[in-house]
């Protein structure tokens, strides 16, 4: 992520708004501004700047030149979640055959939605771990599952079990232990749009887009148990260039690939 960050309010900011303004400046270690009336756009263009705006209700992130905000919301979780209470499969769990008490580390956590369901799929004995690149992006995202409120309990309950670590994928293998994870999935930013939703379009905006490389692909080898799993586009030329085994669904723009380390 290049340039600064800075935190404001919401347009009329109240004492709560303050508060939570606060701690986005400790938390990212970024300048409070005042709002003064000004749009999100203005702050954005005279100090140069990203914004972090604290709400009354929750944390907005304005990636510089970024006209949409990036706010954390469960998105496609919450019907998957349904759907796997209901005894259906999910395609993210078939390919991971992730079970319960099972370790889990999602590489590029982004909003969180494949973390969300494999923390529910893995049970309080489990473990979830998702790494994210962008600091404020990995901010927004960490506030809100340890916040969002929801009478989905289920739903709440795999949100606060989701450990989020900003850091780079490579750097955070490098230091776990051989064989430390069950799985581990990968999910880059895709170059072209694959979700249909304004959030996920603004994840695009903020996000950090690292292309997948050789050292990535060995050193989740390395700490994977059984699986390392791989999502992108559907004419992605990673799942040959890495050796993935593509498991294609017809009618979806992304395919899952796999490498099964107990061959």
């Amino acid at each position: 992520m290049r340039g600064i960050t800075i935190v404001t309010t919401a347009g009329r900011p109240d004492q709560q708004s303050d508060h939570l303004a606060k701690i986005a400046c400790k938390e990212t270690g970024a300048t409070f501004v005042e709002r003064k009336k000004r749009s999100v756009t203005k702050l954005q263009q005279q100090y140069d700047a990203h914004v972090i705006m604290a709400g009354k209700n929750r944390y907005e992130y304005y990636a510089k030149g970024a006209s949409a905000p990036f706010f954390f919301h469960p998105n496609s979780a919450a019907f998957r979640l349904k759907r796997l209470a209901r005894g259906e499969s999910d395609p993210l769990i078939e390919v991971c055959q992730l079970q319960q008490g099972d370790s889990f580390l999602d590489c590029t956590l982004g909003i969180g939605s494949d973390s969300l369901v494999a923390s529910y799929v893995i049970g309080d004995h489990g473990k979830v771990v998702g790494i994210e690149a962008n600091p404020n992006v990995a901010f927004i995202v960490r506030k809100g599952m340890a916040t969002y409120d929801t009478t989905e309990l289920p739903l709440t309950a795999c949100m606060r079990k989701i450990e989020v670590v900003h850091t780079e994928a490579v750097q955070f293998l490098q230091g776990q232990a051989t064989d430390s994870f069950d799985v581990v999935y990968m999910d880059p930013m895709f170059e072209e749009l694959i979700e249909e939703s304004t959030n996920f379009e603004a994840l695009r905006h903020a996000g950090e887009h690292i292309a997948l490389s050789s050292m990535w692909i060995e050193e989740a080898k390395r700490v994977a148990k059984r699986r390392v799993v791989l999502k992108a586009h559907y004419q992605s030329p990673w799942f040959t260039e890495y050796g993935f085994e593509r498991d294609v669904r017809l009618t979806a723009k992304f395919h899952y690939g796999f490498i099964d380390l107990r061959n």
